[in-house]
């Protein structure tokens, strides 16, 4: 029993992750209708900000929690801006362009960011500090989760719980549900669409930072390639939840964990990916707009 307690909770986390990162890619889609597969370079780079982060913040004798605040703070800030920055080079220049030349303009630049962190740092694998602290109340259920764990299913749990509310009530939440439905339509009541994708790719970025921070954080070592494989990994929630749909995006990331972890508990973790994958088939096989697939009109 609590082996399978065991492989249940690292779903869950693993999924958590998954999810973080699935929020960004299906808000750009629901917006814009495009790919960002540039994304997990996004999250990537909010790791290595972090790891720079917390190396000086170490050095100079702080410790504790505030470096993991501090740490993630920047990384956000940081990412959030880089996300700002593609969008306005690689996407906007291209939006009235076939919905194919956005698209190798997102790989590229995936190609791109991955290339720029190989030259900038290293390529081999830097050890990340451990920054989420014990909590000691969780002591007697260490063997189950840990503290990095819990502090990442909580903060994917309160990510989407804000993230929803902001959706669906704020005047820019509104606008995005506009700009998603119809964005003609958006423009000609006064919507300013620029601003509501560039804020898109924003809050999409940021949510890729935090994963990359906890991520990091827990499995203890990063390198340029992280961002592939986990935006992957993302995508592959995004469409396996219903792409537009930011429900089906977290759904889609714990369905994708627990689907890994309980194929590499009871299976091989050689076949991990190879389960993975043929879920996601199964499911667009039968359901190809998704789990929670919505029509267009209703995707946000």
């Amino acid at each position: 029993m609590d082996y399978f307690l065991e492989l249940l909770l690292g779903g869950l986390t693993r999924g958590s992750i998954y999810a973080l990162i699935a929020l960004g890619y299906t808000m750009v889609y629901g917006i814009i209708e495009l790919i960002n597969f540039a994304h997990g370079e996004i999250y990537m780079i909010g790791a290595f900000t972090a790891l720079i982060v917390a190396s000086v913040l170490t050095m100079s004798g702080m410790g504790g929690l505030s470096v993991l605040i501090l740490a993630s703070v920047v990384a956000v800030i940081y990412s959030a801006a880089y996300g700002f920055t593609v969008e306005k080079i690689a996407y906007k220049p291209l939006r009235q362009a076939p919905r194919l030349s956005p698209l190798i303009s997102a790989i590229g630049m995936s190609i791109f960011l991955q290339n720029y962190v190989l030259i900038a740092q290293t390529s081999d694998f830097l050890p990340f500090p451990s920054l989420i602290p014990d909590l000691p109340f969780m002591e007697p259920y260490s063997h189950i989760i840990g503290p990095a764990e819990l502090i990442i299913v909580l903060t994917t749990a309160a990510v989407t719980l804000i993230l929803t509310v902001f959706i669906k009530f704020t005047k820019i939440g509104k606008a995005m549900r506009a700009t998603a439905q119809d964005r003609n339509m958006a423009m000609l009541l006064g919507v300013n669409v620029n601003k509501v994708i560039s804020s898109t790719f924003i809050i999409g970025s940021a949510l890729a930072a935090i994963g990359g921070v906890l991520i990091a954080s827990h499995i203890g070592r990063i390198n340029f390639y992280i961002g592939f494989i986990a935006g992957i990994k993302a995508f592959t929630a995004a469409v396996l939840g219903g792409i537009g749909s930011i429900p089906g995006a977290v759904l889609g990331g714990l369905i994708l964990g627990w689907t890994e972890s309980f194929a590499t508990g009871y299976v091989s973790s050689d076949y991990e990916d190879v389960f993975a994958f043929l879920l996601l088939v199964l499911i667009l096989i039968f359901r190809p707009a998704g789990l929670l697939g919505r029509s267009p009109i209703q995707k946000v």
